[in-house]
């Protein structure tokens, strides 16, 4: 890791305990389980599906139309009745006063799988009352955090920690875990264990899934193989074509959770996209008449609704958010995922123990919290169209010594349209004014003015002789270099904190140099 990244502040998460356990984070062993007795059913039949839907039906991006799946269901007498004694209560829920409401989603392999109390899917659900929007961040599991008396751990270990010291406190403790490193409250959590999806996908008959690309992993490990004495026998080599594919429950969970596949699919950020996929379809399955309308299929679905997910959602509110927000619009979501790709907000690194780790680029988490804090911030559409149309790119250089900066600019380009190719430093950062190079000699000329408006930079139609010899040195080291329409290069005025420049005697005239 790098020294940064070593000396940032530790932000208390949770006080756990350690202890002498036979679990290794690593999956080499798991603990012994500690059964959780099972939740009392507090409604007849249909209303613990609510349960599940908000897994379901708030992780996926596709809108329901007033002849959808769900418009009937929501019309049922009953469903009314209990909607109305949600609302009559005019009981806020957590995170609307302050219009945005973060809800923790889970995924755990459970007691029967190796590691069994990993959490092998962490995604972020925000909505916000004001503008009914639904915004999807994955957190990767190799992400690191720190956690108080432990140091920087995997996100991914902090339920395992928690569960050896108290059962059923997993949930409580990974969100207040994001809730310190985002610096803001995760106010709902919901965790399922892989049975339970299993169970619960052959319950409904399974699912037809559209597979966007056809899917080779060789080394995908058999449950309970993990310690054959015959290595090979540990894996099995799972192929999914492209298409539509129905899938029980055991191979839509091996396809949202393969780690190894050949080519793009073989990360954990393809995964995470996988899992998006799976879950659509299990919210249209779930929603379909041939389920909802099925006495034993919704008793058999309870029955693993009690036995393998674990929430802090009361009714009423798991009630309210169906209310309000299982109609979304398309164009109302936003689905992201942290990643390490050249324009992203992770790096890969290597532990001083040898395990593989994900890190905040920056040093700090402080890029992360901007990006997720204004995730439903957004450009006027008629200037992203503009954008968007004219197939703006653009790379972002920090001019200055203002830590981020590139970054953060990048982020908010995107919004307005701008395609990102690439983020970095330039060898100069003692600029005080920010500069538009235009490549693309005023061809995209409304781009240029949007964006020129956006950063109140000049514009400059001719590259300096040292910036030349910049990238030339650069695009000596990538395979298939793009050359973008604009170069943006930043000064300490495209500070947001600062309202002026110190020692402007020292900041480059970009308009000369």
């Amino acid at each position: 890791m790098s020294d940064s990244y070593h000396k940032e502040q530790i932000v208390p998460v949770r006080k756990i305990k350690k202890r002498e356990t036979n679990i290794d984070l690593a999956g080499k062993h798991k603990p012994s389980p500690k059964r959780l007795p099972k939740k009392p059913i507090k409604f007849v039949g249909i209303f613990m599906v609510f349960i599940f839907t908000v897994l379901v039906v708030f992780s996926n991006q596709v809108s329901t139309s007033e002849q959808g799946s769900s418009s009937w269901f929501a019309n049922l007498p009953i469903v009314k009745q209990l909607k109305h004694l949600a609302e009559s209560a005019d009981r806020a829920l957590k995170g609307e006063n302050t219009d945005r409401i973060n809800i923790l989603l889970l995924g755990q392999g459970g007691i029967k799988h190796e590691g069994g109390y990993l959490t092998d899917t962490i995604m972020l659900v925000s909505l916000e009352p004001s503008s009914q929007k639904v915004a999807f961040v994955s957190l990767p599991r190799d992400l690191t955090v720190p956690v108080e008396d432990m140091g920087y751990q995997k996100i991914n270990s902090i339920n395992a920690y928690a569960e050896m010291e108290s059962s059923g406190s997993g949930g409580l403790a990974i969100s207040q875990a994001v809730s310190d490193v985002l610096s803001m409250p995760i106010d709902y959590y919901v965790r399922v264990d892989f049975t339970g999806f299993i169970n619960i996908v052959d319950e409904m008959g399974g699912l037809d899934v559209n597979v966007e690309r056809t899917l080779n992993d060789y080394r995908y490990p058999v449950m309970g193989r993990e310690k054959d004495e015959d290595y090979e026998a540990r894996f099995e080599h799972l192929h999914i074509k492209a298409g539509l594919q129905h899938m029980d429950g055991s191979l839509a969970l091996k396809y949202a959770r393969s780690r190894h596949a050949l080519g793009s699919e073989g990360s954990d950020f393809a995964r995470a996209r996988r899992q998006q996929i799976i879950i659509a379809a299990a919210k249209d399955k779930l929603l379909s008449r041939s389920t909802l309308l099925s006495p034993s299929k919704i008793i058999n679905i309870i029955g693993e609704l009690n036995e393998h997910i674990s929430t802090n959602l009361k009714t009423w509110e798991m009630i309210k958010m169906w209310d309000n927000w299982s109609n979304v619009n398309k164009g109302d979501i936003v689905m992201r995922v942290l990643d390490n790709s050249p324009n992203g907000l992770l790096i890969d690194t290597i532990t001083e123990e040898g395990a593989y780790v994900l890190v905040p680029r920056s040093g700090d988490f402080a890029e992360i919290q901007y990006f997720i804090n204004n995730i439903f911030s957004d450009a006027p559409i008629e200037q992203k169209n503009i954008v968007v149309g004219e197939r703006s790119t653009i790379e972002v250089r920090n001019g200055t010594w203002i830590n981020g900066l590139a970054l953060q600019m990048a982020l908010d380009l995107e919004k307005i349209g701008f395609t990102v190719i690439r983020v970095g430093n330039s060898s100069r950062q003692n600029f005080q004014k920010s500069i538009i190079y235009d490549l693309s000699y005023g061809e995209k000329s409304e781009s240029l003015k949007i964006l020129k408006n956006y950063t109140n930079a000049n514009v400059s139609f001719s590259l300096p002789d040292w910036l030349v010899d910049e990238i030339s040195q650069e695009l000596k080291t990538e395979t298939n270099p793009i050359q973008p329409d604009f170069i943006l290069i930043l000064g300490q005025e495209a500070d947001p904190t600062k309202s002026g420049t110190e020692n402007p005697e020292n900041l480059i005239d970009t308009n000369n140099n």
